[in-house]
């Protein structure tokens, strides 16, 4: 059959109907073209797209030089197959030259191309000026996709705001904020837009219920989760692979890796090795070193070749069980048996792993002759690890090292100066203290939070702008003096200055994991046989820690913990970390 008899058809019927499909040949579709009497330039513009879907771009750019007079979409069609190439760069500019002023959808395929090509900030924000003039900026393609050159490039602020100036907000410009703010560890503002979104009557999307669900995991908000599933379930959306994946890693975040493992069974035919990754890092973080290796080996006998992300979760599990060899053995497998490079985070696992054992030496070895430079996680670990078995000597080197890559990173002078004064170094405190004071590096404020109802609290230490404060002050004095007749005895170790012992107890009291634990008691927030959840953006103090073993014993309640690190469960004086985080 020719489509294309002659110039009348071509535009009048053709127009409607030259939709081949995108894995066709189009030599046959060019062919007939070709036999065509004369061409016209719709049917040009449609060959560069379809060649550009067979990535033939060679074909889509000579026939784009057939065009006796590309137009705008000539341009665009041309521009979008380069999408990936900054060839979309160079010839946008032509366009210019000519002149044709590009429209939403040129514009959004050049901030495709800003997105997918390195260091093209500054390309895109002139793209962004230009778009303001031409009164493009807030239409729905080019607005969606500026929203995503911000957030690539870790400015959700303005990705938020991009969002704020168009009149008329669907659910794909939506998806793209939600997406942004939670990749850009925002994850507060992500869940309330998600909210909003769902105020405003806007229909969801994969990426808005996935994004959210990525929110939830960082929070690790369980209410939240659950709430999102319930919506995931009416959108139907629980059963795409991208949602579901989410879905997996949500619950195992939040610490019910259990329901995670529900979820991952009842939905195991549309599960991808991103969800056997997801659920195999749950269990990491929780220290199940055997149910991770368990899930890898099923993973493997379903026919799924395991990945770098695969096995960092099994390190992550080694990790934070503390066993050393057999970190040292799959670092080696994922070489040996799938051909995969370790990268930076799974060394990372090994150092920290030797680290916690005690072999610093070993720690250190391994991060200096490793494939790859030591990064600022690398070094933080052994930081980490000197600081936990006294080693003042060697986390001053650690963080002489880490400041060299990051001047800025406050962990470093707070762990050394910890460190070093343990070892009663206070002369050496004092010069980390002003070395801090000097470059104007602020400590980052330790804080902590739990949801309650659905409603996320957030507390900082000291807080009291909380409006039950007098009622969580109250428990809390009335928490500590229960765990001291039990023979909970401060722990010191960690304080900074050289103050009584009455400021000490003070300044440990008000910890803000200690705050949200008592508001936690004093609001209900965990039903009877239900335990207390509480998450830190930081690691948990070594007081704390102490005192939550107590605190377990005198509310007869499990408490959960999950801090930058890992999980911590208390109960009946005990924590699953066996004192080692």
């Amino acid at each position: 059959m020719n489509l294309l008899r002659d110039r009348t058809s071509a535009v009048a019927a053709a127009a409607p109907t030259f939709k081949p499909e995108s894995n066709s040949d189009p030599r046959i579709f060019h062919a007939q073209a070709l036999k065509s009497p004369r061409l016209d330039r719709f049917i040009y513009n449609n060959l560069i797209i379809l060649y550009s879907k067979n990535n033939l771009l060679d074909s889509s750019l000579r026939i784009f030089n057939q065009i006796p007079s590309p137009n705008i979409v000539s341009w665009t069609s041309l521009i979008s197959a380069y999408s990936n190439s900054p060839l979309s760069l160079t010839f946008f500019l032509s366009m210019l030259r000519h002149p044709i002023l590009p429209n939403q959808r040129t514009l959004a395929s050049l901030f495709k191309t800003c997105v997918s090509l390195p260091h093209c900030l500054f390309f895109g924000l002139s793209l962004h000026a230009l778009s303001f003039k031409l009164s493009l900026n807030t239409l729905p393609f080019s607005g969606s996709a500026l929203i995503n050159i911000y957030s690539k490039y870790r400015l959700p602020g303005n990705a938020r705001k991009v969002l704020d100036e168009m009149p008329e907000r669907d659910e794909v410009s939506y998806a793209a904020v939600i997406v942004g703010l939670a990749q850009n560890s925002k994850p507060l503002e992500s869940l309330s837009l998600f909210t909003v979104m769902k105020s405003c009557n806007v229909g969801s999307t994969m990426y808005s219920v996935s994004g959210a669900l990525r929110a939830v995991a960082d929070l690790a908000a369980l209410e939240q989760c659950r709430m999102i599933h319930g919506h995931a379930v009416v959108t139907g959306f629980d059963k795409n692979v991208i949602v579901g994946s989410a879905l997996v890693d949500g619950y195992g975040k939040t610490g019910l890796v259990s329901d995670a493992r529900k979820f991952f069974y009842e939905n195991f035919e549309v599960m991808n090795i991103v969800g056997w990754n997801a659920l195999m890092a749950g269990y990491a973080q929780q220290g199940d070193k055997n149910s991770v290796v368990e899930l890898f080996r099923m993973m493997e006998n379903g026919g799924f070749v395991p990945d770098e992300y695969s096995y960092l979760a099994v390190l992550s599990g080694f990790y934070n069980a503390g066993l050393v060899d057999e970190a040292d053995m799959w670092l080696k497998r994922m070489k040996v048996e799938h051909g995969i490079e370790p990268g930076l985070e799974h060394y990372t696992c090994l150092v920290g792993a030797l680290g916690r054992a005690g072999r610093l030496e070993d720690a250190e070895r391994i991060a200096m002759t490793m494939p790859v430079k030591p990064d600022a996680a690398v070094w933080r670990s052994l930081l980490s690890s000197c600081a936990h078995h006294g080693a003042a000597d060697m986390a001053l080197r650690m963080a002489r090292g880490l400041l060299e890559l990051d001047p800025n990173d406050d962990s470093a002078y707070a762990i050394a100066a910890n460190v070093l004064s343990v070892a009663g170094r206070w002369v050496e405190v004092a010069e980390m203290r002003k070395l801090m004071k000097d470059r104007r590096v602020k400590k980052e404020g330790g804080k902590s939070w739990i949801e309650v109802k659905g409603n996320v609290h957030v507390f900082w230490a000291g807080d009291r702008k909380h409006e039950r404060t007098e009622e969580i002050y109250a428990k809390l004095a009335e928490l500590m003096k229960e765990i001291e007749k039990l023979g909970y005895k401060p722990v010191w170790d960690e304080m900074l200055h050289e103050v009584g012992n009455s400021e000490k107890r003070e300044a440990l009291w008000y910890h803000s994991e200690k705050l949200a634990l008592a508001y936690g008691v004093v609001s209900g927030a965990a039903p009877p046989g239900k335990p207390l959840r509480i998450i830190k953006n930081l690691r948990i103090c070594k007081d704390c820690h102490e005192a939550f073993k107590y605190i377990s014993r005198v509310i007869e309640k499990e408490i959960i913990v999950r801090d930058v690190n890992r999980y911590h469960k208390f109960l009946n004086s005990s924590c699953t970390c066996g004192d080692i985080w």
